[in-house]
């Protein structure tokens, strides 16, 4: 699939700080991706750079196949981590002054904000100012205002800071439809869960640089160790008795009706060479592959650049 947004090499430097260095990053059209990073690596700045908020040192942004241009602003809806309504207005016209602003007539802008406002259930927010409302209350207008002109690119920055669980999940279920809808979508969170959930592929920036990159799938298959869990019948016997030299027992546990391991095997064994070893000797439940998950790579590929040779 073609890219609908990419950075190339690109740098920012910050007095003696370096922000972003020789960062590359492709974001496929129609697809989530996940912007990553520890706290200061470099994403916000990144986004910025996206936003045209500001310019890099070096390095060229593309977008729709072409370097990205001044009016392309038009194309893309942002939803900064720190927000800002205006808190005395009130919801409505704060609503119409910033759905105008994205380039919607007033008559469009009225038709699509009472679409949302019905389809979020707040139509008796509109009169009432936005200093009135909570952090989560706030944060769906800011939600539905950046979606409102049905931007190309869409780039939310931790869009579930504020918001109850219910709420996340309806937000997860609307940024799935903008992609259902067409829209790309960059999504900046240090919540992998939501990144397990959402993205279909990722960069992660650790020290102003890309670390690791692609799809979740490929580098969730990257990242994996050969360990498998499995549940089997209580017996008299060990694990260790009965396993050949370089299976690895992880961990071990009883319940009231099965033994439970977490087993590593060797590089060069499978799973039914595994089933083969105990299959004389206990009844085998269940057996599957320990897959990493999103925040255990996070912490392994930032631990790893962080560690000292």
């Amino acid at each position: 699939m073609p890219d609908l947004f990419s950075a190339h090499s690109v740098s920012k430097q910050y007095s003696n700080h370096k922000a972003l260095d020789k960062v590359t990053i492709h974001v496929p059209e129609n697809h989530i991706f996940g912007l990553l990073g520890p706290n200061g690596a470099g994403k916000t700045t990144l986004i910025r750079i996206i936003n045209q908020i500001i310019a890099p040192d070096e390095g060229t942004l593309t977008f729709m196949g072409r370097n990205l241009q001044p009016n392309d602003i038009a194309l893309i809806g942002y939803l900064p981590e720190e927000r800002g309504l205006y808190k005395k207005m009130t919801v409505g016209e704060q609503s119409m002054y910033l759905a105008q602003l994205k380039g919607l007539s007033h008559h469009e802008a009225q038709k699509r904000l009472k679409y949302w406002f019905e389809k979020f259930e707040i139509k008796g927010w509109w009169n009432k100012k936005v200093e009135e409302l909570s952090k989560g209350m706030q944060q769906k207008i800011q939600f539905l205002v950046t979606i409102i002109h049905e931007p190309k690119l869409l780039i939310f920055d931790e869009p579930f800071s504020g918001f109850d669980p219910i709420n996340a999940n309806m937000m997860k279920e609307e940024i799935l439809s903008q992609k259902e809808k067409g829209a790309t979508i960059i999504f900046s969170t240090h919540n992998m869960s939501s990144v397990e959930e959402l993205c279909d592929d990722i960069a992660l920036i650790n020290r102003s640089k890309v670390v690791l990159d692609g799809s979740v799938r490929n580098i969730k298959k990257t990242f994996k160790t050969n360990t498998f869990g499995i549940s089997y019948n209580s017996w008299d016997g060990t694990l260790n008795s009965i396993l050949p030299a370089g299976y690895e027992i992880l961990q071990e546990s009883e319940d009231a009706d099965h033994r439970h391991a977490q087993i590593k095997l060797p590089p060069d064994a499978s799973p039914n060479d595994l089933i083969s070893a105990m299959l004389p000797f206990v009844t085998i439940y269940s057996v599957n592959e320990k897959i990493p998950s999103m925040n255990d790579i996070f912490i392994q590929a930032v631990t790893r650049q962080t560690s000292p040779n």
